[in-house]
């Protein structure tokens, strides 16, 4: 079960655990993960929903003419990553992704997964059970010696 952190409470982990940089998460529309990264000193602007990114930037999202968009981190999905990088620590906020006027991007992979599960609760479904099926192939690479045909 995932916390539900404040903003206060995000702000305090922050400088109790010397966090320098934020990355803020989202995907696009082939679920690759895209990230603005940010000093912590913009963590109180980024909290407020007040982190614009190029929207035009992310293929498939929009064109240069609607390129400004928003970032709202889901607060429950703080995360200070486990390793320190020559620059200091890093976390993470996975958000959701907002046009100009205050609705969600329609592209935004988690927006529509939240429209398809409002639809299934209006049909009467109660649950959404998800699991991914990670696919891998193990290859032996040892080289046979050549047969000789005599």
């Amino acid at each position: 079960m995932r916390k539900e952190y404040s903003k206060e409470e995000i702000l305090q982990y922050a400088e109790a655990n010397n966090v320098r940089y934020v990355r803020l998460q989202f995907t696009d529309l082939l679920g690759i993960v895209k990230n603005v990264e940010i000093p912590v000193d913009q963590l109180p602007k980024a909290l407020n929903n007040r982190m614009m990114f190029d929207g035009s930037s992310i293929q498939g999202f929009v064109r240069i003419e609607e390129s400004d968009m928003y970032l709202a981190p889901d607060l429950s999905t703080w995360l200070i990553f486990p390793w320190e990088t020559p620059q200091g620590k890093v976390a993470r906020l996975i958000c959701d992704v907002y046009q100009p006027d205050g609705t969600p991007f329609p592209g935004d992979p988690r927006s529509v997964l939240k429209r398809v599960y409002a639809r299934a609760q209006d049909m009467g479904f109660s649950a959404f059970n998800v699991g991914p099926e990670p696919e891998f192939f193990c290859l032996n690479w040892t080289r046979r010696a050549s047969r000789r045909r005599t």
